[in-house]
């Protein structure tokens, strides 16, 4: 049988010799995009916080975390394809999997990544048209957003206490701040460790608490409210921040409603 070759967002060719029928699903974002993609069938490993759609979660072996994969649990499952992400699963348990599957690999630093990932992956699985609806009603939906007299505004968004962590620059979640109109706080990049006085030096006029991977409680609220008095702090729904699969198709809608 003739190989079908592919180029992954790391840059990396895989050849794939019929359509995947035994998909292994290493992100969440990307579980649920296959989903959607009408894929759930294909899929039959996922990890355990691939908690969307509800359906896959309670149907689908798991297969570890994203960053402590059950290796011998993908083997027994024998997958035609696996699909990951640079950041989201271990480089070395990665780099294992490739020595004996073909693995699919995504990069996702802003929207168009995310977009490309999406069609990338409908193209791979035979689900081209699916895809290209998929990216283009994303692509519709930031378009249409309206930032009116939010636009500019500084916001600082935590993931993590203990140490306080940001999310910075050339991350993912920076991107869809920008597409609302909204400027990150920090410039640092990536995902920077600050005390608590260079959170005040920041002065931001918002205050994001992401709702993953850290439970964000009052009493956070109340310490944030002393060290940056004058912003204004809300949770947030971190999947419509840093999931970049086809759960972006709500996520103007969300960024509309808490603007």
């Amino acid at each position: 049988m003739q190989k079908r070759t592919f180029k992954d967002q790391m840059g990396r060719q895989i050849s794939v010799g019929k359509l995947p029928g035994r998909i292994i699903s290493l992100v969440p974002s990307q579980t649920e995009l296959l989903f959607d993609l009408g894929l759930k069938d294909e899929v039959v490993g996922i990890t355990k916080f691939c908690i969307h759609p509800r359906e896959m979660f309670l149907s689908k072996t798991k297969v570890g975390g994203t960053k402590k994969l059950d290796l011998q649990k993908i083997r027994d499952l024998r997958p035609d394809l696996i699909i990951g992400n640079k950041e989201e699963n271990d480089q070395h348990q990665i780099l294992e999997l490739m020595e004996e599957f073909p693995v699919w690999m995504s990069d996702i630093y802003d929207l168009n990544d995310a977009l490309e990932m999406i069609r990338a992956i409908g193209g791979l699985c035979g689900k081209e048209e699916t895809a290209e609806k998929i990216a283009m009603a994303i692509k519709n939906g930031f378009d249409k957003i309206s930032t009116g007299s939010f636009e500019g505004l500084r916001v600082a968004y935590f993931i993590w206490k203990d140490p306080w962590m940001l999310a910075g620059k050339n991350t993912f979640i920076s991107n869809i701040l920008n597409r609302a109109g909204l400027c990150n706080a920090t410039e640092l990049e990536r995902y920077p460790e600050l005390s608590s006085d260079q959170i005040a030096y920041l002065k931001p006029d918002l205050i994001f608490l992401s709702t993953e991977p850290y439970p964000f409680k009052d009493q956070h609220i109340a310490e944030l409210k002393k060290i940056c008095p004058d912003a204004k702090i809300r949770r947030v729904d971190g999947e419509m921040f840093s999931w970049y699969g086809s759960r972006l198709l709500h996520t103007p809608d969300y960024l509309r409603s808490i603007l």
